[in-house]
């Protein structure tokens, strides 16, 4: 088994930068054609270029996860991009808003629910069907330490990681029988554009694992294509901690 991705189409959300775009250049260069969703077409074309700059095939298409709309239109471009069919999916975007239960505006917490799972919901809605008449299929979604580990803060953002998780088995008990894995990964602190914003909390949140450092993207997207790819193939409805170690201890 191998993680040759020659003749496959993936579709990866939030691809333009972070985790999705450590994912998106290592399945390109696995030989992969990859499909970039996500909502900011300065990113997503600079992602394209630089991916095909490398030799890769990439695409990008606008999309407002948050709007069910534009997440089936989204799946259905993705399948038009990729001949008819898309192999792989990673639900990798998601929002993560902070703050006390109590200050939380209802607007941020219908948004967190939005993108964190409705739209995979409804993506592996479109998706996994068509995986399934053809009889193979990877999906790997993205979810979070905080969907384990109650954190002060973090309530809206773990528990909408935590229903993705459940969704991953649901998913793997429906869609496996024919042939469709669905996996997920379980990032610890990791440093992107998105938890710039987290500053030093970030670091004193690393120092709680056993490795004692923040993590890259790229370290993330081993894990996730490791589990896209047929190396992984007896692997159903897991969900792989990229954590340093945080979850063990």
């Amino acid at each position: 088994m191998t993680q040759d991705f020659a003749g496959r189409t993936a579709l990866v959300t939030g691809g333009n930068s972070g985790i999705g775009r450590a994912v998106a250049g290592q399945l390109a260069r696995r030989g992969a054609h990859v499909v970039i969703g996500g909502r900011d077409v300065a990113r997503g074309n600079r992602a394209v270029g630089e991916i095909r700059a490398e030799g890769g095939t990439a695409d990008f298409v606008q999309a407002d996860l948050a709007d069910v709309a534009s997440v089936r239109s989204l799946a259905k471009q993705a399948v038009e991009l990729g001949g008819g069919q898309v192999d792989v999916l990673i639900n990798n975007a998601g929002i993560f808003p902070f703050g006390a239960t109590a200050e939380v505006p209802e607007s941020d917490f219908d948004a967190v629910y939005a993108v964190n799972v409705r739209a995979p919901f409804y993506l592996v809605a479109e998706l996994a069907p068509l995986m399934a008449a053809r009889g193979t299929g990877a999906i790997v979604n993205v979810t979070t330490i905080v969907a384990y580990v109650g954190m002060a803060g973090m309530a809206a953002y773990g528990s909408s990681k935590a229903a993705v998780e459940l969704l991953t088995r649901a998913w793997a008990a429906e869609f496996g029988p024919a042939g469709v894995r669905v996996n997920a990964v379980s990032p610890g602190p990791i440093r992107t554009e998105g938890t710039a914003v987290m500053g030093e909390n970030l670091d004193n949140l690393a120092g709680t694992t056993p490795l004692q450092r923040v993590g890259a993207p790229d370290e993330v997207a081993e894990g996730i294509v490791f589990l896209a790819s047929d190396a992984a193939s007896l692997i159903h409805g897991a969900t792989l901690p990229i954590d340093g170690g945080r979850l063990a201890v």
